[in-house]
Formats: C-alpha cells, structure tokens, sequence
C-alpha cells in the first residue's frame, strides 16, 4: 500500500492554496461585496424570497466563472511573460536584471565581495540574469495557472452563496436579518485573514473590508429604490 500517495496529494493542495492565497482572499471578497450588494438590492425592492434567491445564485455562479476565467488567463499572462524573458536577451535589461539581483543579494546580508563574484558572473552570461529572475518569480509563485483559476472560483462561488442561502429556506423578512448577519461574520473573518496574512493591523484591515462591503450594499439598495 502507497502511504505517501494521500499524504502527496494534501501537500500539493496545501501548497497550491498557500500559493493562491491572493486569490482565496480576492475572491471571497469580491463574491461577497459584490453579490451581498446585488442581494440587499433586490431583497428591498420585492417581497418574494424566491425572486432574490434567483437572482443572487444567478449572480453568484456567473461572477464566480467570470474571476475563474480572469484569474486564470492573468496567471497565463504573466507565465507568458516570463518565458518570453527567458527566450530574448537585451544587453541592458539583462544588465539591469543583473544590478538588481546583486542589489538584492547585497540587501539579503551577502558579502560585498561575493556579490561582485556572482554579478560578474551574471555580466558574462547576460541570458542567465534574465533566467535567474525569472525562475525566483516562478519560484516565488508555486501555482499553475490553472490552480490559481481553481481557488478564485471556489472561493468566490463560497463567499457569493453566503448572503444568498438565507433566501432559500426562510422568509423574506428572516432571510434579510440572517443574511446580513451572515455576511458580517464572513467579512469579520475575512478581515481578520487579511490582517494576519498581511502582518497589518487586524481591526484596520477588517474596518476596511466592512466599508467596502457597506458601500456596495448602500449602492445596490440606492439603485433597487431608483428603479422601482
């Protein structure tokens, strides 16, 4: 029996979800404001439940394919980008590839006159400079785009649903109480997250998150008003 096999598979998902993380963050708070301002929009202008259920899960599943899809080519993009740094060699960018990866090691406490080997080094193979960086930004970023595609729906679909399950099972009047309830101790959560992955201050980080979720649920409500 392979013991390592499961184990492998979680180390994989574990590392791609930390390589991802911008984006589990990007996208919960972007399925969560945006679709929270869309279901407080409709939830003031009807009395029927079922009406804002349809139209958030409509919402959500579509705004959670669409950042998938966004994601996804952006992640493309940039791994693009990079390969073609590899392939083509400009003696001034490969020099200033070359200055800022002996800047970057003399910042990183390296000796100066082992940072004069390895830039003089770096000066007589010019493609390596462009490679090196290139590799360390691969290096730095762990995921394929189709990982970081993959976190950026879950976490958008799951973050879009929450202010919209409420209207499911309950009536308009509790389905409104529980979902803005709901959505509170999601962005609470997700303020937090922010905070403490960023190494920023917590309460500043979760204020910012709530303001932003306000915002566009003051907006969706001001438009449902003008339109009815």
């Amino acid at each position: 029996m392979d013991l390592d096999g499961p184990m492998s598979a979680g180390a994989r998902i574990l590392s791609s979800l930390k390589a991802s993380i911008g984006d589990v963050v990007f996208g919960m708070e972007d399925g969560t404001v945006s679709i929270f301002g869309l279901v407080f929009g409709v939830a003031m202008t009807t009395s029927d439940p079922h009406t804002v259920l349809i139209a958030g899960a409509t919402g959500a599943a579509a705004a959670a394919v669409s950042m998938m899809a966004g994601s996804y080519l952006d992640a493309e993009s940039v791994r693009d980008a990079r390969a073609a740094r590899r392939r083509v060699v400009d003696p001034a960018a490969a020099k200033a590839e070359a200055d800022a990866i002996a800047a970057a090691l003399a910042r990183g406490g390296m000796a100066p006159q082992d940072v004069s080997t390895v830039a003089a080094a770096l000066g007589r193979a010019p493609s390596a400079a462009a490679g090196l960086r290139a590799e360390l930004a691969d290096a730095e970023d762990g995921a394929s785009p189709a990982s970081h595609a993959f976190w950026m729906f879950v976490s958008d679909l799951f973050a879009g649903f929450t202010p919209v399950l409420p209207f499911a099972f309950l009536p308009m009047e509790s389905a409104r109480i529980v979902s803005l309830v709901l959505t509170t101790v999601l962005l609470v959560a997700l303020g937090v997250g922010r905070g403490l992955v960023g190494k920023r201050s917590v309460v500043r980080a979760t204020l910012e998150t709530l303001a932003i979720a306000a915002s566009a649920a003051l907006a969706g409500v001001a438009m449902g008003h003008f339109l009815s």
